[in-house]
């Protein structure tokens, strides 16, 4: 089959359509823009949808990971794990408390944390009086880690847990949404625009935990409170406020708000396009060492990645096929390289052979384009590149 095709095809993009944009307009002729009633609507609305008692928005999710370490007490001297294979900020936060961090190696096929090299891990941090006060477990793609497992580890062992599930609102664990916090302090959502739904930046702390949320919420504005019950000096004046900690500008304004609410309505149907994109891929790509990402039967993913795996790949060849199907003007990526081979790692003394199982998934997962408007003909495009691909490099 050939293709003419010269217009570039990114992995992923935001949709935006005329009611996202009427409801922009429309607050930006409101009388509040920021700190107004629209982000405590989207807020209670993300609550809703993903049956949490309470939600706190930021202006990113690496921001509300952020005021997650701190209202759960990390500071100098704790030790914060998290997978190899994510995003930095998901070390990084750690990181800005002033904690350790260590990683977690992955299942190559799913990309998720290794229940049992974690379950191994705690026990040789028990013997070494080394366990980490709290454990980032990262939902790659949108398909949710082994919760269960995960809440029953941190039962035995005494740590918090905060789900980075940047990449999951919509997805589901089991029975339970990802955001209610069955199994966790406090879940992360990003609203970047090439996640799921979008508020151009942005990003959403949810918990069940009323003090985590209050913390979160002062945290989140200079460390200040309005708030007369929670004032250390009373009857003060209609003018008083306190800060009452160190705390940042990680607001979220009401014009991002009101475009998350708008998008939040999609939410559904968005997620059912980028289904059918990451199937219709899986029919292609099937095989015992050419496959999409394995999610398991008991998640339901809100399919943000289309991971395809190429398992036992050389590295020469990855750069050949990465090379080859950019230059066919598609937008592969990879999620992620391991975080500890990043040059501030490495300077920390993380190195190469530390998570191997992480190191070789990077050398074989692509992430193909997957968006809601990418069109039938392109991905049939992107499809038959691949396959063109694989045969010239004989794989």
């Amino acid at each position: 089959m050939f293709f003419n095709r010269k217009k570039y095809i990114p992995y992923g993009k935001q949709q935006i359509d005329i009611k996202d944009i009427f409801e922009v307009v429309k607050v930006l002729k409101q009388d509040f823009i920021t700190q107004g009633p629209k982000v405590k609507e989207f807020e209670q609305k993300i609550s809703y949808k993903v049956n949490s008692n309470y939600a706190v928005s930021t202006n990113s999710a690496t921001s509300a990971l952020h005021i997650a370490c701190k209202a759960l007490g990390l500071t100098n001297g704790d030790t914060v794990w998290t997978s190899a294979v994510t995003f930095v900020a998901s070390a990084n936060c750690a990181r800005y408390c002033g904690a350790n961090i260590d990683f977690l190696d992955i299942d190559c096929e799913t990309g998720l944390i290794d229940i049992n090299k974690l379950d191994k891990k705690l026990a040789n941090a028990k013997k070494n009086n080394s366990l980490p006060k709290i454990i980032i477990p990262v939902h790659l793609g949108g398909a949710s880690c082994d919760m269960d497992s995960i809440f029953s580890l941190s039962q035995k062992y005494g740590f918090k847990i905060i789900e980075d599930a940047s990449h999951a609102i919509g997805g589901k664990y089991k029975s339970f949404f990802v955001g209610s916090c069955q199994f966790s302090s406090i879940t992360i959502f990003s609203f970047h625009p090439v996640k799921i739904i979008t508020t151009g930046e942005g990003g959403i702390a949810t918990t069940n935990d009323k003090t985590l949320f209050k913390k979160m919420c002062t945290l989140r504005s200079h460390g200040i409170t309005k708030n007369p019950y929670d004032f250390y000096l009373k009857n003060q004046g209609e003018w008083y406020y306190e800060q009452q900690e160190l705390g940042y500008n990680y607001r979220l304004t009401d014009i991002h708000a009101s475009l998350g609410i708008s998008q939040l309505n999609k939410l559904e149907k968005i997620i059912s396009k980028r289904k059918k994109i990451f199937y219709r891929y899986k029919k292609f790509f099937n095989s015992k060492d050419i496959f999409m990402q394995r999610i398991d039967d008991d998640i339901y993913s809100s399919f943000h990645l289309a991971i395809l795996i190429l398992k036992n790949l050389d590295e020469n060849h990855y750069k050949e096929i990465f090379g080859y199907l950019r230059n066919s003007n598609i937008g592969v990526q990879l999620h992620y390289l391991p975080v500890h081979l990043q040059p501030y790692y490495r300077n920390l003394g993380f190195k190469e052979n530390d998570f191997p199982m992480a190191e070789r998934y990077s050398k074989n997962a692509i992430s193909l384009p997957i968006f809601p408007t990418l069109s039938k003909k392109n991905q049939t495009y992107i499809i038959a590149k691949i396959q063109e691909c694989l045969k010239h490099f004989k794989i």
